[in-house]
Formats: C-alpha cells, structure tokens, sequence
C-alpha cells in the first residue's frame, strides 16, 4: 500500500468533526504575543524520518480579510526531521473554538528551520522520541480515527481509507506513530534487566505482533498452575542431579536511539541546519578526550545563514542578529515604520509627479509580490528628482495613523541620481475593486522568484489618490538592511481594494509587516 493511501487516510481522520479523535493541545513556545502549540494526540511518523503533526498558532488578536475574521490557525505540517524543514498542508482558520474556514495549501514548499526557532521547537516537538505509553495512546487515538473516517466516509467514492494492505497486495510500507521506541525515563529503567528478573520473553522486534505498525511489548511468560508445580518438583527430586551449565547471560535489548537530552551539540546542528550542505564530521587521528559540552558563542549562532523573514528565528526581532549589515535593523534611531501621529501642520510642499505609462516585471521575491517598472516615470520634491524604480505590498499596513492600522499598504520606492531614497506609502482600505492592482494580480507568477513581463502597461498614476495631502518624516527601510536617511512620505487618503483582491494576496502573505518601531523624537509634518 502506497504511503499516500495511508496518509490520505489520515488526515480523513483528523478532519472529521465526529472523529474519536480528542485534541490534546500543548504549548511549545510563545513570542510577541503569540503562542505555537501542537497536538499531542495528531503526531504520526509517515516515512523514514518524516512526521505529520497539526499545529496552532495562537495570534492574541483578532485578524480580517477576504475570508473572514480569525484569532488562531491550525496547521498540519509535515516535518523531515533529519533535513530539519517543514512544508504545511493544510489550514483551518479559527476563531475561538469555531472554525472560520479551511483551506489545502495548493504547492507545498518544505522550509528550513533553526534549532531555538519557533518552528525548531514545533519540529523538534514533532520528530522526538516518545515512551511507550504515550506510542501506544497515540496509535489507539489514530487507529481510532482511521476506522471513524471509514465509517463516516463508507458511502463517499474516491476516499482512501487506512488499511494496512490493499485486497492481494503484499505488505508495503504503512504509517508508524511517532513513538516507536521507548526513551528512558530514569536511572533505573536504563539498566538492562535480565530474563529472570522480568519474566519476560524477549523476541527480536521483526518477530513481534504490531499493532498500526508499532511493536506490542512482549508480556510475561504464564507461569506453571499451582497443580502441576508439586508434580514437577518431584519429578525433578526422582532425577539424578546433572551439573548445571553456565548460566548464559541475559539477551541484552537492542539499544535505544540516542535520547534527546544525549544528543550532542554537533549532532543537533546537523539535525536543524537551515540551509546549505551539512558539515563533514571532524576527523581526528586519535579519539578526543570526553568533556562536557560549551556553549556555543553568541557570535557563532549569529553566523548561522538564516534568512530574514517575519516568523521564527528570521524575524523581525533578530534581523540584526542575521548579518552584520543588518545591524541598524537593531541600533538604529530612525527606523520605519512608526504610527503616524503629533505632527506639526504646515503648508507642505506639493509633490511633483511625472508617471509614464509603462510596462513591467512582476515577481513574488519570497517576502512580498514586486513590481519593477520602466525607466522614465519621475517625481520630484524638496528640489530632488527621484526615478520611480519598483513598488510592492504589505498585509496590513506596516504604517499606522494615530494608532489606526490599514488593510494593506503599497510602497512606491524611488532613488535619486546620488542614491538616496525616497519611498511613498499609499495605504489601502477594503472597498470596490482597483483595476490596476487586478492587472498585477492576473500576471502573479506561478513559482517564486520567477520573474512575468505581462505584454500589457499600466498607469502608474492610479497608484496614486485623489487628494495628494500627506505625512512626511526621515526614516529607513522597512526590511533588511533598515537603510536610514530615507525620506517617507505618506498619503492620507487611502486607496480602495476589494475583498477578493485582499484575500488573494493573503493566501501569499497572510502577515509581512515589521512592527512599530520607536519615533524617537523625530519631527513628523503634515498638510494644515
């Protein structure tokens, strides 16, 4: 029976709002307000190294968009846990105990994670060993749950179901619960018990009974009726003494996988290195004395090639950690974005806008969807002319006005001839549809980093609203590097989005705003 059958079986079960199946949820780490659990009772080995496991992100917020509103999402994951990545399958949107929506991820991308991250924890959570009694309540809750999906599904053609093997088919592959052999619990229980002391029966594990595909602990041998003990003691009385052999020693069990807690630093790194080739083991001529491991150095962790993004170990609060280049992200004292308020009222000068229409490239650069323009659309302020060079977007607005926080946000970027920056933020609010953010939207590519160049052009000065009041302060980037002595200027009337052109971008990015970042008495002005 192919994996697929039993995987597919598998999550039936989950699903099914009747399910046997009760959800144990345990907190795994919590971050800015935000708290990762995961099911102790959906955690299933499906392949050599490789776990499905449902998780929650707990958002302590409420959120809106196309599809409603929601204050956590479930996710089922699936880890490989010696490359240390995860791809998600699938999501169910909640709030509270209802579920909102739920949706199947239509590409799956496996993604590397780091040891300490919130998505480390979740796959270290998912991929460690267990002890017997917990694989076995795991494996009753999932078989139970299997035979629920048959039932609840008997009369649905085209679902597959867990059978451990198809009618004439020979035994293949099935799914394991994550817990297939039992981790030490104490001194006491790692000290190898002979056969005396046990009364067990010991049987190489390919000789045991399975049952959903975990070995069932061997149990003790039944001892001799209390009628037929005196009868064996005198027929051993009537026999000649014979000498007794030597006592052969005990089977000693085949050892366990190393526990967690042994494992040592190296061997972790190995397991949840985020990208690039695995390092070869040092070699030595002779073995290294033995000694406790140290800590690894701050500057070593900092080294790691983890990737800058919006969740995890990447996120906003270590960008500065990343990269040494990146360290303004962190000592900067004119970071961007902040909430627009307290400015000062001034007849401010009007912007010189010189849009062309123009074509363009549109790519989904793994952070947000960007579009680069022709050469030859200008704008013009304080004297400097800026060349219009790309825009992209943010869900929500990474700007807020007087503690208020938007749909979304554009980010119109230009750079003058000396290299300075100047960016203009239009924000976006839901409401009837934006023909030119639907023409982007009909040429998203399909993978990312591809680049489209639609044969169509567009107008750049829809990007921009009717009335061309605005903010304006010094800030920086909003991603890595953080570069500072950017100019921003951003618009107070927002533009109109529809729901349905919201909700798109959002099965792309459903969070990749920076947070707040202090004003730390800038000067902020605006049109009187």
């Amino acid at each position: 029976m192919r994996i697929s059958s039993v995987f597919s079986a598998f999550v039936a079960g989950l699903v099914l709002s009747g399910s046997a199946l009760a959800a144990d949820w345990q907190a795994v780490a919590t971050a800015g307000g935000e708290r990762v659990e995961i099911d102790k009772t959906r955690i299933m080995r499906v392949g050599k190294g490789r776990t499905v496991a449902w998780t929650k992100l707990v958002l302590g917020r409420e959120l809106t968009d196309g599809g409603g509103s929601y204050t956590a999402v479930q996710a089922m994951n699936r880890y490989e846990c010696e490359a240390g990545t995860f791809a998600t399958l699938r999501r169910v949107y909640m709030k509270g105990d209802v579920a909102v929506r739920e949706e199947k991820v239509r590409s799956p991308k496996d993604v590397a994670v780091s040891e300490g991250s919130l998505d480390g924890k979740l796959l270290a959570e998912a991929c460690k060993l267990r002890t017997v009694g917990e694989a076995h309540a795991i494996a009753a809750a999932a078989a139970n749950a299997a035979v629920a999906a048959k039932e609840a599904q008997q009369d649905k053609p085209g679902v597959m179901y867990a059978d451990v093997r198809a009618a004439g088919d020979e035994p293949k592959s099935q799914a394991v619960p994550v817990a297939e052999t039992a981790v030490p619990q104490s001194a006491a229980e790692q000290r190898p018990k002979s056969a005396a002391e046990t009364n067990i029966e010991i049987r190489p594990p390919s000789e045991r009974p399975r049952f959903f595909g975990l070995p069932v602990p061997d149990r003790p041998q039944p001892s001799a009726s209390k009628e037929a003990a005196p009868n064996e003691a005198k027929a051993a009385a009537a026999k000649p003494a014979e000498p007794k052999p030597a006592a052969k020693p005990a089977p000693t069990p085949a050892p366990n996988p190393v526990p967690v807690a042994n494992i040592t630093l190296h061997e972790r790194e190995m397991q949840f290195a985020t990208s690039g080739p695995r390092r070869a083991p040092v070699r030595r001529s002779k073995p290294a004395p033995k000694s406790t491991p140290k800590p690894v150095p701050e500057a070593v962790v900092q080294h790691h090639a983890v990737h800058w993004s919006y969740e995890g170990e990447g996120s906003p609060a270590n960008w500065g950690k990343l990269k040494p280049e990146y360290k303004l992200c962190a000592t900067g004292q004119r970071q961007s974005p902040i909430d627009i308020r307290d400015g000062i009222g001034v007849d401010l000068e009007p912007i010189q806008f010189n849009y062309l229409p123009t074509h363009f490239n549109i790519v989904d650069n793994g952070h947000s969807v960007q579009v680069n323009v022709g050469k030859g659309s200008t704008m013009t302020i304080m004297g400097r002319t800026y060349e219009f060079v790309q825009f992209h977007f943010h869900r929500p607005s990474e700007e807020r006005v007087n503690g208020k926080s938007f749909d979304m946000v554009v980010h119109l970027v230009h750079r003058d001839s000396e290299g300075n920056l100047a960016v203009i933020a239009v924000l976006l609010e839901q409401g009837q549809e934006n023909p030119l953010i639907q023409t982007l939207w009909n040429h998203l590519p399909l993978e990312e980093n591809q680049y489209v160049t639609p044969s169509v052009a567009i107008d750049l000065n829809a990007l921009l609203p009717e009335n061309r009041n605005y903010y304006t302060y010094m800030g920086s980037l909003t991603t890595p590097p953080c570069t500072e002595d950017v100019l921003w200027m951003v618009f107070k009337q927002p533009l109109k989005i529809s729901p349905e052109q919201i909700a798109i971008f959002a099965r792309l990015y459903p969070y990749n705003a920076r947070p707040i970042q202090p004003l730390n008495d800038r000067l902020i002005k605006q049109n009187r």
